[in-house]
């Protein structure tokens, strides 16, 4: 399993569309792990393909606590097939935006359609943070990001710090 690096802002690679998978292949099963691999090693919930410079759609997850048992999670091709009407809160934070945290509101449940690391179509219902997360890795998927929630200030000032801080090669980020 490999470490893949992060891309970040303001990367216009996070703004395409990724590409179904049309088969599950040796290639995608390896990416997905070093996805898992890549996300644990950064302290993540979840990371889409994409924000590794992979634009397929595949997401990871494993939305359970630090003491908890992990519980890795992975969708190919997933889609939201229903929202619930409920809506709750999240400070979200995404590992392609460091340093950043923004309040969403987005529905508290929904359901999935997606093809699992087997190739076989599954459906799940997610509630809470998972259901959360999936929506925040779908939309990556989509070329949405969490900036894209704020006003065009808001978003074009934390574009503005992010691209400072990559330009800073004095700056060491651990």
């Amino acid at each position: 399993m490999t470490i893949k690096k992060l891309i970040t802002v303001p990367d216009e690679l996070l703004r395409k569309k990724s590409q179904n998978i049309e088969k599950v292949s040796t290639d995608e099963k390896k990416l997905i792990k070093d996805l898992f691999e890549t996300m644990y090693h950064h302290k993540g919930i979840g990371l889409a393909a994409i924000q590794v410079g992979i634009p397929k759609k595949i997401i990871v997850l494993d939305v359970m606590q630090k003491d908890d048992k992990k519980n890795p999670l992975c969708f190919i091709n997933p889609v939201v097939k229903k929202i619930g009407n409920e809506k709750s809160k999240y400070e979200e934070g995404c590992l392609s935006i460091p340093n950043t945290f923004i309040e969403i509101e987005r529905p508290k449940t929904c359901i999935v359609e997606y093809v699992d690391i087997d190739g076989k179509k599954k459906i799940m219902e997610c509630d809470g943070l998972l259901s959360t997360c999936i929506q925040h890795e779908i939309n990556h998927l989509d070329g949405k990001l969490i900036i894209d929630f704020l006003s065009k200030l808001k978003k074009d000032l934390i574009i503005k710090k992010l691209s400072k801080t990559k330009r800073n090669t004095d700056r060491i980020i651990v």
